[in-house]
């Protein structure tokens, strides 16, 4: 397919797609229900020795791989091969699968909200169905392409970093104006609780999601052939974005408990507790405020539910061979989008959202089993991409390329670096301390080895039927792109 025939968006409508993908109010919720304001710090070194290097890798790829619809999936492929490209691209998918289990009930959170001004109570069967009916329209919405999706986030995105911006602002002028935070923001306080095991593993697990809150720019990356100014515009737009997402996090997080004591925040609530004492400071009755936050919060919602659903589908499913899966599978309409791929996703997930609701009473309780449950796994396809870009500089730095980050060495330390931390902090995330269980054993360990082995059989299958038929076919499947760019640059 052309893709001159595609509408193209502009940089602004990147740039709300990253933070639509990226950031969320809620992420800050979540880590200072966790862990209070130890969070802020663990925002700002998550940003530098993550998301900002993350970026830059992503931004290298992305130079390498102009032409590429499935971004992730090629990039892997472009160091490590078909095999390792294939994984990669599965296990971004299939992580992302368990996302929606905690994206869309927070909907009903904020719908609720919007429309009543507070927090309506659904039993679990209604919760599922709706979340099931929500994404149904969401998939449909996702396989009109990024035109359709930046128009979303154009919306939510903008409405979330003003209501950020203001938080912001107007709470460190409160505090300037002399205001007492209701937990005084102290050196001491900013520090891990690590007096006992139990805190410190909880911290050490916390990480894995504040990692995950501020990643999600590898996303953005399969809409370059859709992006007004190519890859120069992409390289600024998502180094704009990623210092910007991160000041954001660090700075919000700091300010979490100026209205709201420690430790009285809750997944569910939370931004409209922190929402509603800057507004009782401001003199603003709390139904209006609940009303703006709640329509803000789900404007932002809708949108990065649009980006996740459609991204992970285009990063597995567009590029991989059609031998895999079955040609009709991976066909892409005239959106650049498999959407048959699409639903069969729509029709996974429907049992994701219903399992889990097993194990709860409530919203909040839902909330912290995905939470725990999604933060470890969601750093595995960040590991395949370190992985992938040690190997491009260790092997193939020669190149040509118009963008790299550092000398071929520091490439490859930063990398190393990387892999060493994530693998820490991914054990930490998967074990989390006072889990029940059986939730561990099913989704946090159980699902990832049943899910990804069963990936790795599917592709070594593919493989052995490729060599009996085409043994130099199989052999080009599994060799590094790089390969062929170091050869045909040597021939020049």
């Amino acid at each position: 397919m052309a893709t001159s025939t595609r509408a193209r968006v502009g940089t602004y409508a990147l740039l709300t797609m990253t933070v639509a993908a990226v950031f969320n109010f809620r992420n800050v919720i979540n880590n200072s229900v966790s862990i209070g304001l130890a969070s802020a710090p663990s925002f700002f070194f998550a940003t530098l020795l993550y998301f900002l290097p993350y970026t830059l890798i992503i931004a290298e790829f992305v130079v390498l791989n102009k032409d590429s619809e499935s971004g992730d999936y090629r990039w892997i492929k472009t160091s490590l091969g078909g095999r390792w490209a294939f994984l990669g691209a599965f296990s971004y998918w299939f992580v992302n699968l368990f996302y929606f289990a905690s994206l869309l009930p927070i909907i009903l959170v904020y719908a609720s909200y919007a429309f009543w001004g507070q927090e309506r109570v659904f039993s679990q069967t209604a919760i599922t169905i709706i979340s099931i009916a929500v994404f149904a329209v969401a998939t449909w919405v996702s396989t009109k392409g990024a035109t359709w999706i930046g128009k979303v986030t154009n919306v939510g995105a903008t409405l979330m970093m003003a209501m950020s911006f203001a938080f912001v602002i107007l709470t460190g002028g409160a505090l300037l104006g002399g205001l007492e935070p209701a937990t005084p923001i102290t050196v001491g306080a900013m520090a891990p609780d690590t007096s006992t095991f139990a805190t410190t593993w909880a911290f050490l697990g916390t990480l894995a999601w504040i990692i995950q809150g501020v990643g999600g720019a590898e996303s953005v990356g399969v809409y370059i052939n859709d992006l007004r100014g190519g890859v120069k515009a992409f390289i600024r737009t998502i180094i704009f974005a990623g210092l910007m997402i991160g000041l954001l996090y660090a700075v919000a997080s700091l300010l979490m408990t100026v209205f709201v004591p420690a430790g009285e925040l809750t997944y569910s609530d939370g931004i409209f507790q922190t929402m509603g004492g800057l507004g009782a400071h401001l003199g603003l009755g709390s139904g209006l405020v609940n009303r703006v936050v709640g329509l803000v919060m789900l404007a932002a919602t809708l949108g990065s539910l649009l980006m996740w659903t459609a991204t992970p589908v285009k990063i597995f499913f567009s590029e991989i061979p059609g031998g895999i899966f079955g040609k009709r599978l991976v066909e892409l309409n005239e959106n650049g989008v498999p959407w048959r791929a699409a639903w069969l996703q729509f029709l996974i997930v429907v049992p994701i959202l219903i399992i889990p609701a097993l194990g709860s009473d409530s919203i909040d309780g839902l909330l912290q089993i995905v939470i725990n449950m999604t933060a470890a796994t969601a750093l595995i396809p960040p590991l395949f991409i370190y992985l992938a870009y040690f190997f491009f500089r260790k092997n193939y730095d020669a190149v040509p390329r118009d963008f790299r980050v550092g000398s071929r060495s520091f490439g490859m330390g930063m990398a190393a670096f990387m892999m060493v931390i994530f693998s820490f902090v991914f054990v930490t995330g998967t074990l989390p301390y006072g889990q029940e269980a059986w939730l561990t054993l099913v989704y946090n360990i159980g699902g990832v080895v049943i899910f990804i082995g069963g990936a790795y059989i599917v592709y070594a299958r593919y493989i052995r039927r490729l060599r009996a038929r085409d043994p130099q076919g199989a052999a080009a499947e599994l060799t590094a792109t790089a390969a062929a760019l170091v050869e045909a640059d040597d021939q020049d």
